[in-house]
């Protein structure tokens, strides 16, 4: 199936000049949303998974449905405030500016195998705090996982040394 027929284009959303990749129609689609996960899973069947960690907001759509079908758990990665718990926090600089993640200090244990799962890699600086919060609890990042990738935002300069799979390239 091709998945990238199911992604809209939005002109100059969120503002003038940005081309927005609309997921929504390919979410609403239920053979290309279970297409989009068969083939996330795919990569990482059999390897030692032992929680899936996804950031806001629709990172948390992608996740838990990729833990179910690999049979591991769920951690989900806020801003600042959101987490009802202790937590630990990244800071992280934006195009303008700067935003915090956390996570639970409890959310993963030392030595446990991680992949991280958004729905789009952009510049890299969300996808690296998530990876710099996962390395403060000691475990191990075995990937990252997106169903969309903007190669020419150049993420993989912040991402070096790390597992990338995208399932749609632009």
């Amino acid at each position: 199936m091709n998945l990238k027929k199911l992604i809209r284009d939005v002109p100059d959303f969120p503002k003038q000049g940005i081309i927005f990749k609309d997921i929504t129609p390919l979410l609403g689609n239920a053979k290309g949303f279970k297409a989009a996960i068969n083939n996330m899973a795919k990569k990482y069947k059999g390897k030692q998974i032992n929680k899936i960690v996804a950031m806001e907001s629709r990172g948390f759509i992608f996740g838990p449905a990729l833990a179910l079908k690999l049979g591991c758990g769920f951690v989900p990665i806020r801003k600042k405030g959101k987490l009802p718990y202790k937590t630990i926090k990244e800071e992280y600089q934006l195009e303008y500016g700067t935003d915090i993640l956390e996570i639970h200090e409890d959310a993963v244990k030392p030595g446990e195998n991680i992949l991280i799962v958004d729905d789009v890699l952009a510049t890299g600086g969300t996808a690296k705090a998530v990876c710099s919060l996962i390395t403060k609890l000691d475990a191990k990042v075995v990937g990252l996982c997106f169903l969309i990738e903007l190669s020419f935002l150049n993420p993989y300069e912040k991402l070096k040394g790390y597992e990338i799979t995208s399932l749609i390239k632009y």
